[in-house]
């Protein structure tokens, strides 16, 4: 079993003060007419994350909304997201049948047809943990035969649809950037989850998920660098990083993520020791060579990149996180950062909350498995 302890006990939080700050959080994002990024649709059936600096819906943020819902145990809020992506998001025909569009507007008109998947990953591993927490209902509330049926796409995509293109590489068993790349993006290894797919996807599929756990604990240890702990936004299977979008810096905005999944894994699934170092190296990096809050990009030595973090609400929040991970000499100076900072205002703040909020539910003893 897990340990879930408040960890900011060791900055003298109470386990009171940190649960009141938890349901603050929640209620910003959900309820708070200023600041909330979780919408209803009209008639109140469906709800949306909306990613407040495009003005979209994104798999990403649904699968985030859903996980929050069902670690706070909001059914009503988890099933109007879910509502809304099954009914405006899923594919229903196409190369791409089965996944769900990325990007779609307030009114559930598509911006794009591909899939993201580390949207996938996210709603399978939510839905799973909502029928533990709360049962199966009708579809598409039957939430354990609708997670199981994501992941038998994410694998066997080639041979359900004409021309598809599964999430997995077959061979070296990483999450690709999209179902066409031979390429991957370290932020989307979530082993913890895959742990938990090889007890709960389909029995013929549980060997590939537990390969797939070994395999992304390798990969984050590989791609990250052995001095700064500095990930790279994108990188090619050996691991090195792979420069897209214009973009010529490597630890930029996705690469954030990954010392939070870092710390997640270590939570749940035990200490993995190149993962507890990479944590525990990219604190150290990011203390002796940042100011509190102001973070630019980087190359992965720690070269300056000449331009600022877009995110640094969520680096703050991440690198808390880490603290779960590491033990250096940082992990409660980052603790105290995070305790310190509020929330994100203004149209930036959607993603930076999002990381905000799991890495302070992980950190107050609340992400749990179910």
């Amino acid at each position: 079993m897990c340990a879930y302890e408040n960890l900011f006990s060791l900055i003298g939080k109470s386990k009171q003060e940190v649960t009141e700050r938890l349901h603050q959080l929640f209620h910003t994002i959900f309820f708070d007419e200023q600041e909330r990024f979780y919408f209803e649709t009209p008639d109140g059936k469906m709800g949306y994350m909306l990613d407040t600096g495009n003005i979209d819906a994104r798999t990403e943020g649904m699968s985030y909304g859903m996980m929050m819902a069902v670690q706070m145990n909001r059914k009503d809020i988890f099933d109007k997201l879910w509502l809304f992506t099954v009914t405006h998001m899923l594919q229903k025909s196409g190369v791409y049948e089965g996944y769900f569009a990325w990007s779609v507007n307030r009114d559930g008109s598509h911006r794009a047809e591909g899939p993201a998947p580390d949207g996938e990953e996210y709603f399978a591993m939510a839905l799973f943990f909502a029928a533990a927490r709360w049962g199966d209902g009708e579809a598409p509330f039957d939430y354990s035969v609708q997670a199981r049926e994501i992941l038998r796409h994410c694998v066997h995509q080639h041979e359900i649809v004409p021309g598809g293109h599964p999430m997995w590489d077959g061979d070296n068993h990483y999450i690709k950037f999209v179902p066409e790349t031979p390429y991957s993006d370290p932020s989307y290894h979530l082993p913890h989850f895959y742990q938990l797919f090889a007890e709960r996807a389909n029995e013929e599929d549980r060997a590939f998920w537990a390969q797939a756990a070994k395999a992304s604990r390798e990969y984050i240890a590989l791609s990250a660098h052995p001095v700064t702990g500095l990930s790279p936004e994108y990188a090619e299977f050996d691991g090195t990083p792979r420069h897209m979008f214009k973009k010529e810096m490597d630890y930029y905005s996705d690469a954030y993520r990954v010392v939070m999944n870092i710390a997640l894994d270590h939570l749940w699934m035990g200490e993995t020791e190149s993962l507890d170092t990479v944590a525990e190296n990219l604190q150290k990096f990011i203390y002796e060579n940042t100011e509190a809050g102001v973070y630019g990009s980087y190359m992965l030595d720690g070269t300056p990149f000449p331009e600022p973090a877009m995110h640094p609400v969520a680096i703050t929040a991440t690198l808390a996180a880490g603290s779960i991970a590491s033990d250096g000499p940082y992990k409660a100076a980052f603790l105290q950062r995070l305790w310190d900072t509020p929330l994100r205002k203004g149209v930036r703040r959607y993603y930076d909350n999002c990381l905000y909020f799991f890495s302070f539910l992980m950190l107050a003893g609340e992400y749990k498995i179910y």
